[in-house]
This record gives structure tokens, sequence and C-alpha cells, in this order.
């Protein structure tokens, strides 16, 4: 008797992590930070039905079809959100000003529910200690904080000193665990031969050394071997 529910219990758990996993993949990733308020509570309430479906022995799919209704309740708002400013505005909230040319504002404070202790710390963790630096502080409809720094406190540019440097190119993984990513390889239009020529150049005799090898867009390859005392 035990082991007949123990295999149902494994098959509707499998069952909620699959429906999971496609539901996510069509409601869309997003970070906890960029959640608005609709899809963080979606996300709880989905997340406690996939709990029930992975122990629901007698009808899993009552908390099936509920996951299924969320799952497309929530892409239906994604699309109206998108096509309707009004419903956006009401949906997902608007930003908030919570302090512009020296002047915290305080019922904007209180509609987002933030006291002064609060709005401090957000302006710390921005890296914001003195508040007469910034010009502008917002809470986005997400829940972050956004600040724009008075002119004369941003961090220089190279513009502002009459610098042209070369624009960095994002690094794209050549080597992983002592593997060749050949398909990363290709695509960046580079030899497979390129990558080991450069591999010996520093030491390294094959990939098997290598625990990460990642490539700049020119003709560094920057490696990191896959024992510490190789260095």
């Amino acid at each position: 008797m035990i082991l007949p529910q123990i295999g149902m219990t494994v098959l509707t758990a499998l069952l909620s992590i699959v429906v999971m996993f496609l539901l996510t993949k069509l409601m869309g990733t997003k970070q906890v930070s960029q959640m608005t308020m609709f899809d963080y509570v979606t996300g709880i309430t989905v997340g406690s039905i996939a709990a029930e479906l992975a122990t629901e022995l007698e009808e899993p799919a009552k908390p099936l079809t509920a996951m299924v209704v969320y799952g497309l309740v929530a892409v239906l708002i994604s699309i109206i959100t998108c096509k309707s400013l009004k419903l956006r505005a009401w949906i997902t909230g608007k930003p908030l000003v919570l302090l512009e040319n020296g002047v915290i504002y305080r019922e904007n404070l209180k509609k987002a529910k933030l006291d002064l202790n609060e709005f401090l710390t957000y302006c710390r963790i921005g890296g914001w200690f003195d508040l007469s630096q910034l010009q502008t502080a917002v809470l986005e409809h997400n829940g972050s904080v956004s600040f724009l720094p008075k002119e004369k406190d941003r961090p220089a540019t190279p513009t502002d000193l009459d610098l042209s440097p070369k624009q960095s190119n994002l690094q794209t993984p050549f080597i992983m665990d002592g593997q060749l990513l050949r398909d990363n390889i290709h695509q960046a239009g580079k030899e497979e031969v390129w990558v080991r020529r450069s591999l010996l150049g520093q030491g390294y005799q094959n990939e098997r050394e290598v625990f990460l090898a990642v490539w700049d867009g020119n003709e560094k390859l920057t490696v990191f071997p896959m024992e510490e005392k190789k260095r």
C-alpha cells in the first residue's frame, strides 16, 4: 500500500515540476527585484498550488487546473498591460518621486509605505551617504529606488575628460570545467586550434587543465586554472 502511494507522489511531484517549468517559460522569467506586485502574488500562489499538486494523490487534476489558470491569467495581464497605459499604471503602479531639488516628499513616502529610515537605507545601498549630492530619487514600480545625482557630484565619464577609450566587448566562455565550448568558439569566428595555441602560450597542455577560459573579443584569452597551485 505504501509503495504505490510513494510512486504516485513521485509522479505528481515530477508533473508539478514540469508544469511549473512550462508556466515559467510562458510567463517569462524575472528577477525578484524586477517583479511587480502582481508577479510576486502570482508566483507565490502558483508555487503553493504546485506544492499541493505534488502531494495530491486523489484528485491531482484540480490543482493542475488551478496552476494553468493562474499562468494563463498572468500571461493575459502581461498582454493587457503592454497594450493599455491606464491599466498598466493601475496594475503595475507608477513611479513615485521621493526626493527632488533638496525636498523629501513626505506624502509620497506615505504612499510608498516607507519611513525615513528605510529611505535612508535605500540611499546608502545605492552608494549615496550624502543626500545633498542627490538631485532626484524615484521609487520604481518594482520596489527599487533610482537615483539621479547632481551634475557636479556624478562620476566623471571619458567624454568629460575628452578621452576616447576603446569599446570593451562581452567576454565569451571558450572553456568551462575542462571542456571546449565548440559552439561558442565557432560563433565567435575562432578555431579550436587557436584556443589550444593560446593555452600552450600560457603554459597549459590542454583544456582539461583549465577551469574557465573567456575570450575578450580581440586576441586575449583569459584563463583560470583547474588547480589553484598552477599559479
